[in-house]
């Protein structure tokens, strides 16, 4: 699989992946417009400043979307999602392990963070499966019931 930079294609398909507001607020966070349309989805997204990509499959069938930018020091990954049709398959540690690496490497540090809502059980599985442990975030998370996970090399 492929890690590339998303383009206008690919945000069309992705918006066709969540059926309603909490999910939206899920996977963006509450301050993201919902309804939304192409321009208002692409805003919402600060494409301009954060790294932003999707993964692809070898046929092209996208499979991914993960963003990361630079919080406390660390890669953080955010807006991480898996095509529907795709989930439970393994993908999203294919997505964390290639967008990491990508991530580490362009901010130059060693670790990794991301937040999840605490009810994603499954999510918090796969996190924890490739190495990420819950941890104190330094201040208040303005999100209900969010939960931060850091991962250290070794």
């Amino acid at each position: 699989m492929l890690l590339t930079h998303v383009r206008n294609t690919h945000i069309k398909e992705i918006m066709s992946w969540f059926l309603n507001e909490e999910e939206v607020h899920a996977w963006a966070g509450p301050n993201f417009r919902y309804p939304y349309d192409f321009n208002s989805f692409k805003k919402g997204l600060k494409l301009d400043e954060i790294n932003s990509f999707v993964l692809l499959a070898d046929d092209n069938t996208l499979m991914a979307f993960g963003q990361f930018y630079l919080r406390i020091g660390r890669c953080h990954l955010g807006r991480l999602v898996v095509n529907p049709e795709y989930r439970g398959g393994g993908i999203v540690a294919t997505l964390i392990t290639q967008l990491s690496e990508l991530g580490q490497l362009t901010l130059a540090t060693q670790t990794c963070s991301l937040f999840v809502l605490a009810h994603n059980k499954s999510a918090i599985k796969a996190y924890k499966k490739l190495g990420f442990v819950l941890a104190d975030y330094p201040e208040p998370i303005p999100l209900a019931n969010c939960l931060y996970m850091t991962k250290t090399p070794g």
